[in-house]
């Protein structure tokens, strides 16, 4: 299958569905403007800062930083929407809701937000599987990665292994060894080998869909110069009750109900909304095994 097929153009055509079935993943080149990107990326600014709200594990600054010196303490922030409504009007922009109401299901919701800026000597995130941390009932959980600036191989974009997704199976994780990941785990990768491994840069304002279940990881940042800010949502099927004890940091649930609707209708908003989600700095070694206490 040509690997144009993966590239969606205006909406969805039969062979990008047919390509996301078989390889688990699409790219949606320019689906946002140049003056969006430079909004969220002048709010990114803004949250590191301290300036939208209080965010755990955020340092306060003194006065006068530049830009680099704020974003280079810090890798990512999770749910950043909770304090930012650009953010979320990023995460539920209308050509997203558009895509995943035909990839996913005619309602989706979105389950969290997450402002990567991976700065230049940060290091990677290993390998894994979106669906082990996020457990949807149906195979619904799909990622859709906002690039706030080019991404490529140098600066540390997204590396994917296309089709790992089919058997939906949740892999084996092991000891890392990696010295490019930060993190203490990753993912048994076989039986693929390197040759599979698949990188996949973009430009500025372009967005990668991708299935809940597909292998994917980062390498670290190379360049001397350059951050990787990208503006992160997870969503599945609103269909999907989602028994998710985010991490650790929520009492066990049968269904999450921190969420937020992106198209469609939600089947269970008898339940209501909670607000349950607070905005925390993500370390750059994160142990998901580690309780919140």
């Amino acid at each position: 299958m040509n690997t144009k097929d993966g590239i969606v153009k205006e909406n969805l055509c039969p062979a990008n569905l047919a390509f996301y079935k078989k390889n688990g993943y699409l790219i949606a080149p320019q689906l946002f403007s140049n003056d969006f990107i430079q909004e969220l990326k002048e709010e990114t600014n803004a949250i590191f800062s301290g300036k939208r709200g209080k965010v755990e594990g955020v340092i306060n600054l003194e006065p006068n930083l530049s830009e680099k010196e704020i974003l280079s303490r810090y890798a990512a922030i999770h749910f950043p929407h909770k304090i930012s409504p650009i953010m979320k009007q990023g995460a539920s922009d209308t050509k997203i809701a558009n895509l995943l109401s035909k990839l996913v299901s005619p309602n989706v919701k979105c389950l969290q937000t997450m402002l990567f800026v991976k700065g230049p000597g940060k290091k990677g995130q290993a390998w894994h599987q979106d669906e082990f941390f996020i457990p949807t009932r149906d195979r619904s959980l799909t990622g859709v990665w906002m690039a706030l600036e080019n991404a490529d191989i140098e600066n540390g974009c997204l590396w994917v292994i296309p089709g790992s997704h089919k058997d939906g199976i949740i892999k084996e994780r092991i000891a890392n060894t990696n010295d490019q990941f930060a993190d203490l785990e990753t993912l048994d990768t076989k039986p693929y080998t390197e040759k599979d491994f698949q990188p996949v840069p973009v430009k500025s304002g372009d967005v990668i869909i991708f299935d809940g279940y597909l292998l994917h990881m980062s390498l670290g940042n190379m360049s001397k110069d350059r951050f990787r800010r990208a503006l992160v949502g997870h969503y599945c099927s609103a269909e999907s009750m989602l028994p998710w004890d985010q991490d650790g940091r929520q009492s066990p649930t049968q269904d999450f109900r921190d969420i937020f609707m992106v198209s469609g209708v939600d089947p269970y908003a008898y339940k209501g909304v909670e607000d349950l989600s607070k905005p925390f700095v993500r370390p750059d070694v994160l142990d998901f095994k580690k309780k919140k206490s």
